[in-house]
């Protein structure tokens, strides 16, 4: 088997010196490109406008069309149930030659929504730089991994010339973010399109922004709606209050019941991932500045911090709907509504953590209230197998274009589409990378983009895709 790129000589560059040129050549156009896609508010979520996830992903199809590596690209969409079609994706692809492997790029367009405004220093669609970064909303998550994808083809096709070998299938989602709900009907439709021998998914982060992550463990997660009734209209509060329960206070009652005092999960059948490997330690204190804790909060659960983060399942309220302070009246609220997300440990499928937690919620509910769950939305965990030779060469090509070695990790949060792509391609082998770093701030107000680690996460997918071209099996 031969992987090594041709040695270099005085007069002729070797491939993989042209592809450090290329990468750092079109740094300053892909930054720029990025700007503009970041500019497209392209939140997925069904209350805002479609239109938008269409333009975001027409610009991501103009650009690899523009590589001209490619025998077709597309803007594909596929139905999430019935005649009702997920958002529109992108799919490009081109066959391998002479032997040759064939990479699958996955990155998502569609974004967030921006939150509250006021929270943002700048505006959320407005892409500004601000020292080393780059802030606006899908600057990382995961705008940055769609163009490293798009950059790392164009720095390939410039150091090789456009006839290299490696066959390449580009997938660029376009509702990562609310829950990729056409996925697997997507995957199935376009499954030979698809097929390939490695899987780069770049939707994850990295330990710091000098050293690069290979994420190997992946929490899974459910979410759902949970309504709480106690009574059949609102009533006066100082009339019935004390006699009658309403429905907030049953619903505080009931969320207290899915943690312990030293906020462990404390439901049934909700289970930790084993594990014989130690993971790395992360002091107290880089934790506290990381996660933004304020003086005084300490953190919650047992054992290594990185251990409750990767390993163990965690249950999160993140909405509820109930009147807002300033519209408050003197009454008994009939009716709450919660948004619970969970994430679930890798070992544990979401269907058994969501049974478990739906048997807990409706045995727990105070003074005889009535329960109700629905929009239920599940995604199983992942542990990634790091024994074949993609993921080899990946965290070989990650320490040469980051002068530090790769890391494996786990991340708390979910990719729940990756187990999507083990059941319809269980032959190859998947790699999660990505640009994001402890300061990333994904999702949140302010998110923003190291350009330092966007441009070492473009080389070292560069580098990737030139040695698996000269990967003979």
């Amino acid at each position: 088997m031969t992987d090594t790129l041709e040695t270099p000589n005085a007069e002729s560059p070797s491939a993989e010196e042209r592809v450090r040129a290329a990468v750092e050549a079109g740094l300053p156009a892909t930054i720029a490109e990025l700007s503009r896609l970041v500019r497209i508010p392209s939140v997925s979520w069904a209350a805002y406008d479609p239109a938008n996830v269409r333009a975001s992903a027409d610009a991501v199809a103009a650009m690899l069309t523009e590589t001209g590596v490619f025998e077709r690209v597309e803007v594909k969409q596929a139905p999430i149930q019935g005649e009702t079609l997920g958002q529109p994706a992108v799919l490009a692809t081109r066959a391998a030659r002479n032997g040759r492997p064939t990479v699958l790029l996955y990155a998502h367009h569609d974004v967030q929504p921006q939150g509250d405004a006021a929270h943002w220093d700048t505006p959320p669609f407005e892409p500004t730089v601000r020292g080393d970064r780059l802030y606006g909303r899908g600057a990382a998550d995961d705008k940055a991994g769609v163009m490293s994808h798009v950059a790392s083809v164009r720095a390939l096709t410039e150091a090789l010339g456009p006839d290299f070998d490696l066959g390449l299938a580009v997938f660029i989602e376009g509702e990562e973010e609310f829950g990729s709900r056409s996925f697997a009907n997507f995957l199935e439709q376009n499954k030979d399109a698809l097929a390939a021998d490695a899987i780069v998914v770049a939707d994850s982060d990295n330990v710091d922004v000098n050293t690069p992550a290979l994420t190997v463990s992946l929490r899974g997660n459910v979410t759902f709606r949970l309504t709480v009734s106690t009574l059949e209209h609102a009533s006066h509060s100082g009339m019935y209050g004390g006699a009658a329960p309403d429905a907030m206070l049953a619903m505080v009652k009931l969320l207290a019941t899915l943690h312990d005092d030293a906020g462990e999960v404390a439901v049934d059948g909700f289970l930790s991932h084993d594990t014989a490997a130690e993971p790395p330690h992360l002091s107290e204190e880089q934790f506290r500045e990381e996660a933004a804790l304020l003086p005084g909060v300490t953190p919650i659960g047992s054992g290594p911090i990185l251990s409750r983060m990767w390993s163990k399942p965690t249950i999160t309220v993140t909405g509820i709907d109930a009147p807002s302070v300033a519209d408050a009246s003197n009454t008994l609220l009939p009716t709450v509504a919660v948004r619970v997300s969970a994430r679930v440990a890798p070992g544990q499928s979401a269907a058994d953590a969501y049974a478990a937690l739906e048997r807990h919620l409706r045995a727990h509910a105070p003074f005889g209230a009535h329960i109700e769950i629905d929009d239920v939305d599940t995604g199983d965990p992942f542990l990634v197998d790091t024994a074949g030779w993609a993921a080899t060469e990946a965290k070989r090509a990650m320490t040469d274009a980051w002068g530090a070695d790769a890391v494996e990790t786990g991340i708390g949060g979910s990719i729940p589409f990756i187990a999507d792509l083990v059941r319809e391609f269980p032959e190859a082998q998947i790699l999660v990378t990505g640009v994001e770093d402890p300061d990333t701030r994904a999702h949140s107000p302010n998110e923003s983009l190291h350009l330092g680690v966007f441009k070492r996460a473009i080389l070292a997918e560069a580098l990737l895709l030139a040695r698996l071209d000269a990967r003979q099996g």
